[in-house]
């Protein structure tokens, strides 16, 4: 049975570590490995197949930069070619970025079936790129593997098929299990000169925060409301430097006193931040599993998330207002060690992928 497994953002590559080891193991699954190049740079592609113990990819579609219609139509074209030459059994996408629908498009035109890691969120905003990417490749999946409760009911709701949907946990946790170790070892925070629980990580790089001038004006005016109660560690997003460099705000950023920005992490090093950290604000969907799992408190940028089980456990907030007095007492509370958080969700116990693979096997027959 062959399966190709598509990446294409650092997100991706996480999450296939633990999934590429668990097929691996299965002497029946032929697994290779297909990476669009959405993320192609040493700092959000390379480091991380070299940390998670990844080979490299059998192919890489070296897609050019562009909007998302243009990528879109780009890995069409050149995955359209892979198929036709490797001729899977079974095409797994993971998440909701444009590689994840592009391939799966692709895929079912040929008439190959659809395996889709991450199924059934929704944050119910489709104004947001990923919301339409979710909804559109979990239509297209033969089979959609769930990671929390609410992704099953909103399949049911949308009319997909009972039998499609598993509900087998969450292999970022997987990844965040096995790495959690090797992070420590690495000790970044005490080769940046910090102590545990004396700051915050901030992550920011969705467009809705970072794409226009206003809305990258108050991130920074978040910034250094946090800044004055707390060190913030900003490890700055590609697209977010950009940004910053395109609105002429790269220099207020960093009069900031009490902020360190950052280049791009690898993902040890940052899951070695973020364990130690006061705090994570950011408006990442990874972030607000991880941080749920290791019961780190989390201030997520957003009006919604597609990921409600961080919210039912206590460890995240939802913040739209972005008034000096919610964020101080987000720090505040965040502070107080006393506060205790529910236990980690159900099935996120480090064996998903394993899950997966035996359900894809039975599925394959």
């Amino acid at each position: 049975m062959k399966i190709m497994n598509v990446v294409g953002t650092r997100p991706n590559f996480i999450k296939l570590a633990p999934l590429y080891r668990a097929f691996s193991s299965e002497p029946e699954m032929c697994s290779k490995i297909v990476h669009t190049g959405q993320h192609n740079s040493l700092s959000m592609s390379d480091v991380f197949f070299q940390q998670l113990a990844l080979p490299q990819p059998d192919y890489n579609l070296c897609i050019k930069a562009g909007n998302a219609t243009q990528q879109t139509a780009d890995i069409l074209v050149k995955f359209e070619r892979v198929l036709a030459k490797e001729r899977p059994d079974w095409v797994l996408v993971i998440g909701d970025v444009t590689s994840t629908l592009a391939c799966a498009l692709a895929a079912a035109q040929q008439g190959i079936r659809v395996v889709h890691v991450e199924a059934g969120l929704r944050s119910g905003d489709r104004q947001m790129p990923e919301e339409r990417n979710r909804i559109l490749t979990d239509a297209l999946s033969e089979l959609l593997f769930v990671t929390e409760p609410a992704g099953v009911q909103n399949l049911q709701r949308e009319g997909i098929a009972a039998h499609k949907v598993h509900w087998v946990g969450n292999v970022l946790i997987d990844a965040l299990i096995q790495y959690r170790s090797q992070a420590a070892e690495l000790n970044t925070i005490e080769h940046l000169g910090l102590s545990g629980k004396s700051y915050v990580v901030c992550t920011l790089h969705r467009p809705f925060n970072v794409d226009t001038e206003t809305s990258l004006r108050n991130v920074l005016e978040l910034i250094e409301t946090v800044s004055v109660l707390k060190t913030v560690i900003f490890p700055v997003h590609p697209r977010t430097q950009a940004n910053l460099l395109k609105f002429g705000l790269e220099g207020q950023l960093m009069a900031m006193p009490n902020v360190r920005l950052l280049g791009p992490l690898s993902y040890l090093d940052f899951l070695n931040l973020m364990e130690n950290a006061a705090a994570v604000i950011t408006d990442s969907g990874g972030v607000q599993e991880e941080t749920t799992y290791l019961q780190i408190p989390c201030l997520t940028v957003r009006p919604s998330t597609e990921r409600p089980i961080t919210l039912t456990l206590g460890t995240n907030q939802l913040i739209d207002d972005l008034s000096k007095q919610s964020i101080g007492q987000f720090i505040r509370e965040s502070s107080d060690s006393k506060k205790a958080y529910k236990s980690s969700p159900v099935l996120w116990d480090g064996r998903s992928a394993n899950r997966i693979a035996k359900i894809i096997l039975a599925a394959h027959g």
